[in-house]
């Protein structure tokens, strides 16, 4: 593990990230204290399929419509008297 404070990250940017991507964790420090952790980054296996869940899900007719209530406090209806 690597740990460095932002202002040394940010003039070795580059050689942190080859850290990275030897499998290190480097962890940003601000003021001696830990407060972010960069990993390698291991995306998605494979591609998302569009349309995987079809059929699974449904969404109701009324999805767009906000209940009275709902509306008048976002101000897009007047106040029923």
């Amino acid at each position: 593990m690597v740990i460095r404070n932002i202002s040394e990250a940010k003039t070795q940017l580059s050689a942190l990230v080859e850290s990275v991507i030897n499998g290190d964790e480097v962890i940003l420090a601000k003021s001696g204290k830990p407060v972010a952790k960069i990993v390698r980054y291991n995306g998605a296996v494979t591609p998302r399929q569009p349309g995987a869940l079809k059929g699974q899900i449904w969404i109701a007719d009324d999805f767009d419509s906000l209940p009275p209530d709902m509306a008048d406090a976002f101000g897009m209806e007047p106040s029923p008297k």
